[in-house]
């Protein structure tokens, strides 16, 4: 259990070292605050809006952020005979699976987390035809990452620390001050009829987000075992694209909410569908109300759908050359 233990660990702070992950956090959170600013005049659907476009962003750099991190974690590793050593010692190669695809769980939860939290300020700054951007929380929340970056910058010049896992640690915290901050102090109007407030529906969206990325982290982990990086996102993508569409191409092959021939029911549950982890609708504004039931729900089809795709993974690692 140690040894699951410390592997996952080293796998996880191997892939906040790396730039793409601070570059792919940093960009999405300040992209998803961004959206906020424009004058969209979208007849008061403004707030939806901005908050489904957030939560879409959120979505897409955490695939990225999955099938580079797998690639990263298992791919180069292989290549580089990094994991050769790494069995070398007392360590099954389904245990190295399995903490490696920890250690990727846990480094897209904290890239989930910033991301959520500045979809959360971003649906708070939203605003109609009749309000104006929310200048102060857009400058809090910038100088909260501007800061985490001259932190990351101080402990690498002084203290010798790396630069990019030190600014991702400082940006979590940060970002979560700089929410508080702008709920307590930025008296934003988004209309004429109403004060803004954080839409907390966003909360179990962004977990239900997660659980999508987590499905897909442990298909580009099976992918990782045996091909390179620009074929594992080519699977993924296809997977992804599949997998938006599975309702669609269910009732094509003739499937219906009763049932449907057993080939297409056993294509419709060995594809995952996103569209369950996709509840942008209930955010309208005023309109609908999150059930944490739901969430449970999506968690246990989203560990059955791991459980299997990491037995996946380790069948395809067992008779891997490793030399």
């Amino acid at each position: 259990m140690q040894a699951l233990w410390n592997i996952a660990v080293n796998a996880f702070m191997e892939l906040v070292r790396q730039p793409v992950f601070l570059l792919l956090m940093t960009s999405s959170a300040l992209f998803e605050v961004f959206l906020a600013v424009p004058y969209y005049f979208a007849f008061g659907d403004e707030p939806k809006l901005v908050k489904n476009s957030a939560l879409a962003v959120a979505l897409l750099s955490g695939l990225a952020g999955a099938v580079l991190s797998a690639s990263s974690s298992v791919a180069r590793e292989l290549r580089t005979g990094t994991a050769l050593a790494v069995l070398s010692k007392p360590v099954g190669k389904t245990r190295f699976l399995v903490a490696k695809y920890l250690g990727l769980a846990g480094a897209l939860a904290v890239l989930t987390y910033v991301n959520v939290v500045a979809a959360l300020v971003a649906g708070r700054m939203a605003f109609d035809a009749y309000g104006e951007t929310d200048v102060r929380a857009l400058g809090i929340f910038a100088g909260a990452v501007l800061t985490a970056y001259l932190y990351g910058g101080f402990a690498n010049y002084f203290l010798r620390r790396p630069f990019v896992s030190h600014t991702v640690v400082a940006l979590v915290p940060l970002v979560t001050l700089a929410a508080v901050l702008i709920g307590e102090f930025s008296l934003h109007a988004p209309s004429l009829y109403e004060q803004a407030a954080y839409d907390w529906r966003m909360i179990p969206a962004g977990l239900l987000i997660l659980f999508a990325l987590w499905v897909l982290a442990a298909v580009a982990l099976a992918c990782s075992t045996r091909l390179d990086m620009i074929p594992t996102l080519a699977v993924c993508s296809g997977v992804f694209l599949l997998g938006l569409v599975a309702d669609y191409l269910y009732s094509r092959m003739g499937g219906t909410l009763e049932g449907g021939p057993w080939w297409a029911t056993v294509l419709y549950t060995l594809l995952p569908n996103w569209q369950l982890f996709w509840l942008g609708d209930l955010l309208e504004t005023g309109r609908g109300s999150f059930h944490w039931g739901y969430v449970v729900k999506a968690l246990s089809y989203t560990v059955g759908f791991v459980g299997a795709l990491l037995s996946v993974a380790a069948a395809l690692f067992e008779d891997r050359e490793l030399s």
